[in-house]
């Protein structure tokens, strides 16, 4: 079962870290694809420097050894900007399968790349019983 869990966790941290540095590098780049997808959303094209910068910081931060903290918030940030950019394609009325599947499958590997994470990159409470 450990074998198993571990590589569940290195395949969805694999997926997670490539898609996160595609589109981060794309959007730092200002890539013709992102900025279409994007910009119909109402996002400035600055927004792109900003969250493609994190994702290359957060993929770093999770792929690393030690920093336990720093990838907890990783994990949050890569959460809450693929949630956010699902919700935002769903808000703004574009149910395209281009608009929806990439961050709702990033934030799929980003659940599963934390939840079966192995135990030395958790941080484990002194108080947890």
């Amino acid at each position: 079962m450990e074998k198993r869990k571990l590589i569940i966790y290195w395949v969805a941290t694999a997926l997670l870290a490539f898609g996160m540095t595609i589109s981060g590098l794309q959007q730092i780049f200002h890539a013709k694809s992102m900025v279409d997808l994007v910009v119909p959303l109402g996002y400035p094209l600055y927004f792109l420097y900003i969250i493609g910068a994190w994702k290359i910081l957060g993929v770093i931060a999770i792929l690393i050894p030690r920093f336990k903290l720093v990838k907890e918030w990783a994990y949050a940030g890569f959460f809450f900007a693929m949630s956010g950019a699902l919700v935002s394609h769903l808000a703004s009325g574009d149910d395209s399968l281009k608009g929806i599947i990439g961050p709702f499958m990033q934030t799929v590997f980003v659940i599963l790349s934390w939840y079966f994470r192995p135990d030395n990159r958790k941080i484990i409470s002194v108080n947890y019983k």
